[in-house]
């Protein structure tokens, strides 16, 4: 998908630049096919399909610091588009910290190693990618009265970079992703409809499970008949590998410079201690071949190493960019993670239900926030209760407080789980103690 004509095009416009009162350039340039369709019952009801081509480019000119992007990628439109963003730089403010990074921190490689693309994106029909659509609806169509509708969406997409930088840094990555999901809607006695959903992804046609997704998401529906709320109080909390990326992601973005730098984080001056229980071990694994989220390289172009984030509870590691390290005055890290994972227990989310005497096993999250500042938090939820082992009544309208600290020192167990369809690999959780509202 990229070119030679798109790389001598962006190694042209990072020319223009440099000639034009530059003193550092980075450009980029993005193509990208996508493809989208929705049924509802058995009828398509949503068709989409597109083709782009973009360009981004970042200006360094005497202190300040811009960026543009078009999606003419014409030279002939290019040349007015640079110099009139070189002018406009030269009226925003200094901010002579805005710089590219070191070169010796750039990837140097080939990237071609990840197997990150199937070749055979372009060879798969729209009638193929609209019979598993379909399918995935007529395999529970019908097979529920109390079935009020069913959606099943289709996507996939393909798409490629170049990225060139004026002090060395030169790459490219492909890669390609397909998705279906199934969401279905029940009647009941009540008010309230029962609704869920399931889904798989790959990168790889092959790979994607084409049926039984609706099955599942039937049945996770049929579960949840006769929600309710139970008694407000402290209980063992379950998540299931669905969920436990909802109330990991404030540990995780409260990691980032820039909350870091902005001493909006309850992670900060935390380098090197306890944050969670000892039953937690995270790390970044960037290099694992036809995996979601692989990457020799970020948006930076700075070579990605495999880090441990966490250790037994004990916080590791920042993601510090260029530009928030030379602002906080530290050693740069890396702008974002790519693959994180947990170190596995030894049970499956089957195993640790089993062993919970009163709990609640989280299946869902309904909104809710969490402080960045001071890790205070209230999500809404909805699962089942869980009594001498087993999942009995179907759950909904609680709320679970706390602060993410205390929460995730509160971690008793870690399963062995997790979902390999995302690039946050993470297993079924077991909390202790955790505050549920309910009535």
């Amino acid at each position: 998908m990229i070119t030679e004509q798109h790389k001598d095009t962006a190694q042209w416009a990072m020319r223009l630049a440099l000639q034009n009162g530059c003193q550092a350039a980075r450009v980029s340039i993005i193509t990208a096919n996508n493809n989208s369709f929705e049924y509802r019952n058995t009828q398509l009801d949503k068709l989409h399909q597109s083709s782009e081509n973009k360009l981004y480019i970042e200006l360094f000119v005497d202190g300040r610091y811009g960026t543009f992007s078009t999606n003419r990628i014409e030279k002939a439109g290019l040349e007015t588009f640079i110099k009139e963003g070189i002018i406009s730089t030269g009226y925003l403010a200094p901010d002579r910290l805005r710089q590219l990074p070191n070169s010796d921190r750039y990837y140097k490689g080939d990237g071609k190693n990840l197997d990150l693309y199937d070749n055979s994106f372009e060879n798969i029909s729209t009638d193929k990618k609209l019979d598993i659509a379909r399918q995935a609806v007529e395999e529970i169509y019908e097979s529920d009265k109390r079935i009020i509708s069913i959606t099943s969406s289709y996507d996939d997409g393909v798409g490629a970079e170049y990225m060139v930088a004026s002090n060395g840094f030169e790459a490219e990555s492909i890669d390609s992703a397909f998705n279906l999901t199934v969401e279905t809607a029940l009647k009941t006695d009540g008010d309230a409809r029962a609704e869920s959903y399931w889904f798989d992804s790959s990168v790889y046609w092959d790979d994607l499970k084409k049926s039984g997704i609706g099955k599942i998401a039937l049945e996770r529906a049929l579960r949840k008949i006769g929600q309710r709320k139970i008694k407000s109080g402290k209980y063992d909390m379950l998540l299931d590998n669905t969920t436990a990326s909802r109330l990991f992601s404030p540990i995780m973005g409260a990691m980032y410079g820039t909350a870091l730098q902005q001493k909006n984080s309850f992670l900060l001056d935390k380098l090197g201690q306890q944050i969670t229980s000892d039953k937690l071990t995270i790390t970044d694994t960037p290099h694992l071949a036809r995996a979601f989220g692989a990457r020799w390289f970020d948006g930076e172009g700075v070579a990605t190493k495999e880090r441990v984030i966490i250790d037994r509870g004990i916080l590791q590691t920042y993601f510090i960019d260029t530009y928030n390290s030379l602002k906080m005055d530290v050693g740069p890290t890396i702008a974002s993670p790519s693959i994180i994972q947990a170190a596995p227990g030894s049970r499956d989310s089957d195993g640790i239900l089993q062993s919970v005497q009163k709990g609640i096993w989280i299946t869902g999250f309904n909104g809710g926030n969490s402080n960045p500042t001071t890790g205070d938090f209230s999500f809404g939820v909805e699962g089942f209760l869980i009594e001498n082992g087993i999942a009995t009544t179907p759950i909904s309208e609680m709320n679970i407080t706390g602060n993410i600290l205390v929460l995730w020192k509160n971690l008793a167990e870690v399963g062995n789980d997790p979902r390999e369809s995302s690039p946050w690999r993470l297993p079924s959780l077991l909390f202790s103690d955790v505050n549920f509202s309910g009535l």
